[in-house]
């Protein structure tokens, strides 16, 4: 086990698969405990299992649920040291035929999720004088994607959220930063299909879609001290897809 998170409290959003489950299996690694957040009660317990830590079911999108749960992170763990805002989904549709729910639907879990955890979560970290908040924006959220207006619109304002909230925490000892993933191998790329995924990767620098550990890799870094003068950046982890 490595120690590059001895003995921190981290909260992870969206922690029973994908993206989320390789960074808390990351964490934990490094020595963290973490508190794994999720809508699902069976996956998110699959995944505090393995990594030794707490399952909380929660959906990031309802203010009640967001604050009871931060309540009890720190009944349960004494404080929070990192958050991780990693929860997301997609609706896509072309704009024309987009309904309002799949707008809100994205926007709500997206974005304002990560606004709801942030708030309750800084409030902690504000107490305790430090802490580090990574949200996990999509380079979608950089260069739009026909068809996802509804979850660009929701990555591209996690990063104006990211700089804005790095601001305003900077003088607390609290840094805030972003990932942008590029085509990363998860259940939501899994649908694209062979000839889309084939298509993708000679757009790729690297000539390969990306895989949950290079994304959680990035995270950790923002996590730990490695990261302690990085603030209101944006980690784009794409394999130079978009250079």
């Amino acid at each position: 086990m490595g120690s590059l998170l001895a003995d921190k409290v981290a909260l992870v959003t969206g922690a029973g698969r994908g993206i989320g489950r390789a960074i808390a299996v990351r964490f934990a690694a490094e020595g963290a405990r973490v508190a794994c957040c999720g809508r699902t009660e069976q996956t998110v317990a699959q995944v505090a299992e393995q990594t030794g830590g707490r399952a909380y079911v929660v959906d990031v999108a309802n203010s009640r649920q967001v604050n009871d749960t931060v309540e009890r992170v720190v009944a349960d763990f004494g404080r929070v040291d990192i958050l991780v805002n990693n929860a997301g989904i997609t609706r896509d549709n072309l704009l024309l035929r987009m309904t309002e729910t799949e707008w809100d639907e994205v926007l709500n879990t997206n974005l304002r999720g990560a606004f709801l955890m942030t708030k309750a979560v800084s409030r902690v970290m504000l107490k305790q004088r430090s802490g580090r908040i990574i949200n996990v924006s999509s380079i979608i959220g950089l260069t739009g994607n026909a068809g996802q207006s509804n979850y660009a619109a929701s990555k591209a304002g996690l990063i104006g959220f990211t700089k804005s909230v790095a601001r305003e925490l900077a003088s607390r000892g609290i840094t805030v930063n972003a990932v942008a993933p590029g085509f990363i191998e998860t259940d939501m790329t899994a649908v694209l299909g062979t000839e889309v995924a084939e298509k993708l990767r000679q757009r790729i620098a690297l000539g390969r879609l990306g895989t949950v550990d290079d994304v959680a890799n990035a995270v950790l870094f923002l996590a730990s001290d490695w990261a302690a003068y990085m603030t209101g950046q944006v980690l784009t982890v794409d394999g130079g897809l978009a250079m």
